[in-house]
């Protein structure tokens, strides 16, 4: 089958490829979207599900929060930055709110509103979709004319690689973009898992579903004495280690040595990071030491693994006490003053030591993609293809947790459909 002309085709039916459709069309474009599996799959998941749009931060402090080729985005969030997500989205109906850390939801608590939105507005504008997975770009005298599909060819004279990474692959992430790329003389930067979480070298099993709210997360590589990365908020134990927003951030910090291959994860031999939790950061060390005597005097005569009950999670008292050195079933009253040091330092660093980054299908995002350098920043048009463009995921750009992700979707979506 073949298709009939458009203006402008775009590969890849994610947050980035709808939303190039959306800003493409409301320009009078005859748009086409391909997608090979569902529409807005990732985006209808993300953030638990309610979908965490943007960051209600000024467009320094979302470049502060990218982590990788910050310096590119900047046209882009110029063009479309946070401010310009949320009128967006306002305008076609969706209420927003603005949460801990700037982070930007649908009142509703609810990612379908987002995608309604997105979909709706697709519909009036005539997009029209087709559900055929991209083979390859067709070239002649350097520009794009069109792409091959599995089930048919499509032609236009531009065509915006929308395709994702291969983060969360149950949602049609599939790295097809990276391959078409780089058949087209691209230089794609490795894909790894980002904002992943973390495994530890310790069972952890025990404390499995555990959250915990309002701590800091220090993390520091092996003989430094400075953290990676310190941040207060809230973490999740899970079979085999840690996540959570404090957790996928740090995993950004963590450098992998090598890849191994078949299980598709990031891991080191030796003990390069390690991990400390500040459980009562809103306390310091001497006010926290007069709560453990204060405690200790109303519990005085019962076993210390009895006493904490109202300064910790029950879960995580035991695992505290004997990382502190300490007998669970020694009386309060016997503690000497050296284990309550101890005790009080546990509490100021429970300390967990990094045994490996979770797998790419546990990534929230793909770090790695299209090379920027070989990318119009303005535009997101290929400097080695003529109407080639580029947005989301499938470039070399990844930030932190909070939206800012999204954000990168949205601008680059714009940048790349907007004409100039």
């Amino acid at each position: 089958m073949t298709a009939n002309n458009s203006d402008i085709i775009i590969t890849g039916g994610g947050a980035a490829g709808c939303f190039a459709a959306v800003i493409a069309a409301e320009q009078g474009k005859n748009v086409l979207l391909l997608e090979s599996g569902r529409l807005m799959h990732k985006l209808s998941i993300t953030g638990k599900g309610r979908c965490n749009l943007t960051n209600n931060a000024d467009i320094e402090t979302v470049l502060r929060n990218i982590k990788t080729n910050p310096r590119f985005m900047q046209s882009a969030l110029h063009q479309f930055g946070a401010q310009d997500v949320m009128a967006f989205f306002e305008r076609r109906g969706v209420e927003l709110k603005t949460e801990r850390g700037n982070r930007v939801f649908p009142v509703s608590d609810k990612a379908e509103e987002i995608t309604d939105a997105l979909q709706n507005r697709m519909n009036i504008l005539r997009v029209k979709i087709i559900y055929d997975r991209v083979v390859s770009v067709l070239i002649e005298n350097n520009a794009v004319t069109g792409v091959k599909c599995e089930k048919g060819v499509y032609y236009a004279p531009k065509i915006i690689l929308a395709t994702g990474g291969l983060s969360y692959p149950k949602t049609g992430s599939t790295g097809d973009g990276y391959r078409i790329a780089a058949a087209l003389g691209h230089n794609i930067i490795k894909p790894k898992p980002a904002l992943v979480p973390i495994v530890t070298r310790e069972d952890v099993s025990a404390l499995a579903g555990l959250t915990l709210k309002n701590v800091r997360l220090s993390l520091f590589a092996e003989g430094v004495n400075k953290p990676l990365y310190t941040e207060q908020g809230e973490l999740l134990f899970t079979h085999s280690g840690i996540s959570g927003p404090l957790v996928l951030s740090a995993s950004c910090y963590i450098q992998p040595v090598n890849i191994r291959r078949d299980a598709e994860k990031i891991i080191r031999d030796a003990v390069p990071y390690r991990i400390l939790i500040d459980l009562k950061p809103v306390l310091d060390r001497a006010k926290l030491d007069s709560r453990l005597l204060r405690d200790f005097a109303e519990n005085k005569n019962r076993q210390i693994q009895n006493a904490l009950g109202e300064l910790l999670p029950k879960k995580i008292i035991l695992p505290v006490i004997l990382q502190a050195k300490i007998d669970p079933e020694k009386r309060v009253n016997e503690i000497t003053a050296l284990e309550r040091g101890r005790l009080l330092e546990t509490l100021k660093g429970f300390t967990l030591t990094f045994a490996e980054l979770g797998s790419i299908e546990e990534a929230v995002i793909t770090d790695g993609g299209v090379d920027v350098k070989e990318i119009n920043p303005k535009t997101m048009e290929s400097k080695l293809v003529k109407g080639l463009h580029f947005a989301g995921e499938i470039i070399d750009v990844a930030g932190f947790t909070g939206g800012f992700n999204l954000q990168i979707a949205f601008s680059t979506a714009f940048a790349a459909a907007t004409e100039k």
